[in-house]
């Protein structure tokens, strides 16, 4: 019986473009929820748009539009995105949707029949672009406010609060006995410092004098919900009908874990009597030429065109290969371009070229049966053992960089295999024992090709499946064949040729956003 697997990324915030960090979340969700279906497990994965509060509403009141037609053309970018990255989502929520407003309401209406929800006159600080209000530990070290928050005024405003100190202790004791409920293990340390402090209540509304673009209380209609209390409930009203929950893994950004997804998140589904979710997968930022690559910076990579320039099989490739979860990493043109010419074109790319002109010119394009087994082939195979292990047990802990460096160090073997046995000799020789040696070393490349290609599927789906229909197989589907070295390419029928990775020029740098 399959194992079910629930994956989310962050909903985007519908109030700008798609950017370099939105691609890369979508991305590293995608390859990971392939790789589980390819393990046989029953996947679902969610991704959707977070489209109600104060932005929202300015930005449509500067336009003189509806803010449900702004968030109606966000929405169709955004998806737009998710079709040119060959995002595989089974679900795309929109927070204006009836199903999500419905359950955001019944959480409300609960926790405030808990008595876990009470009103109250406050005065603080507030960001209007954070939405949120502040207190004197968000001020730097200076004891200035960061650029993240904007404007920051000076309000005082009757609202509703949740209870959110009194899950202190609880939350504190969760992380520590559930050391894997943050990957990596140096941000849930992070989260547990910020919990050193007393936690201050949650404000959870807002008063429709100065926002109307929400969800309404349910017990009070002159206020709205705050955005992240109904964003975050995405996650469970997306998949109430569906008997999913609890998510076994939630994909995003190192900027929302502490304390919307960390503290708020899980706390809100204590107060509920709700199981949390299983893991918060961390990862870092991605910077531009060494500059933080985000909207309001202004130097956020338009990722849409460069995946339509580049391909997307190679574009999603780069972002898994280049990021190591949990750390930030710099996106560049000259990088980009190495990592295509290197990795892709001249070691993967050049690999099936050999295979397919060698096949065809000896064997009329049909994969022969290995013959002789030496040291080489031996070797080969030896290190595809080692190489299997490492790529599924960094999987298993979310880190595809590393499993992509460990394939590589193999298909960087499999091209060191056929200068070390030469197959342009041998083919030459009329000796038996070099036509069997021929054999073989066609044989194995074909076979190294063909588990290659199955493990990195989840990556470069469209690439991949292109790859092995040129050297005669089925497209994969599965793991299950790439656990012991086979014969499975024998007799298979190769294409004359196969441009996986075409010679490109020096990349431009990425257009800014």
């Amino acid at each position: 019986m399959s194992r079910p697997f629930y994956i989310t990324t962050a909903i985007d915030y519908a109030n700008g473009a798609p950017h370099l960090g939105h691609a890369y979340e979508k991305v590293l969700a995608d390859v990971l929820a392939r790789h589980h279906r390819m393990l046989g497990d029953d996947v679902y994965f969610l991704t959707g748009l977070d489209e109600h509060g104060q932005k929202v509403q300015q930005t449509a009141q500067k336009r003189q539009i509806e803010p449900q037609v702004l968030v109606d053309e966000v929405a169709a970018v955004f998806q737009q995105m998710l079709g040119l990255l060959n995002i595989s989502n089974d679900d795309y929520i929109r927070t204006t949707e009836p199903r999500h407003k419905v359950v955001v309401q019944a959480f409300l209406q609960k926790l405030f029949d808990k008595g876990l929800i009470f009103k109250a006159t406050k005065s603080g600080w507030y960001s209007v672009r954070q939405e949120q209000f502040l207190s004197d530990k968000d001020r730097d070290a200076e004891g200035n406010w960061p650029s993240i928050y904007g404007e920051v005024t000076q309000t005082t405003e009757e609202n509703y609060y949740f209870k959110l100190s009194q899950f202190q202790p609880w939350l504190i004791e969760h992380l520590k006995d559930n050391p894997d409920f943050i990957n990596p293990a140096h941000r849930r340390k992070q989260v547990l410092e910020f919990l050193k402090e007393p936690m201050n209540d949650l404000c959870i509304s807002r008063p429709k004098a100065r926002l109307t673009w929400g969800i309404e209380l349910p017990f009070d209609r002159e206020f709205v919900t705050y955005v992240w209390f109904d964003a975050l409930t995405n996650y469970y009203s997306a998949v109430v009908d569906k008997g999913r929950w609890p998510a076994d893994m939630h994909v995003i950004g190192k900027d929302i874990l502490s304390p919307p997804h960390a503290v708020y998140w899980p706390c809100m589904l204590k107060a509920l009597d709700i199981a949390p979710p299983k893991q918060l997968l961390v990862h870092g930022w991605w910077t531009l030429n060494g500059s933080k690559a985000s909207k309001s910076d202004g130097n956020a990579t338009d990722s849409l065109s460069f995946a339509q320039k580049f391909g997307t099989d190679a574009f999603r490739y780069y972002l898994c290969r280049e990021m190591v979860v949990g750390e930030d990493a710099d996106f560049s043109s000259p990088n980009f371009a190495q990592r295509y010419k290197a990795d892709l074109g001249h070691n993967l790319g050049n690999l099936v070229n050999r295979l397919l002109n060698m096949v065809g010119r000896n064997y009329a394009g049909t994969v022969p049966a290995p013959g002789a087994d030496e040291e080489l082939e031996q070797n080969l195979r030896k290190l595809w053992t080692e190489t299997e292990r490492k790529f599924f047990a960094h999987f298993a802990e979310a880190q595809i960089s590393h499993a992509l460096e460990a394939l590589w160090v193999f298909v960087s073997a499999m091209n060191a295999y056929i200068e070390a046995r030469a197959p342009w000799k041998l083919a030459k020789s009329a000796e038996t024992a070099d036509r069997a040696r021929l054999d073989s070393c066609l044989a194995h490349v074909a076979e190294g090709l063909r588990l290659t290609a199955t493990v990195l599927t989840p990556v470069m789906p469209k690439t991949c499946e292109q790859l092995l229909i040129n050297i005669g197989l089925p497209v994969a589907t599965s793991f299950a064949s790439v656990h012991a070295w086979s014969t499975v390419c024998t007799g298979a029928k190769v294409a004359e040729k196969c441009i996986l990775f075409p010679p490109l020029e020096e990349p431009e740098a990425p257009a800014k956003a």
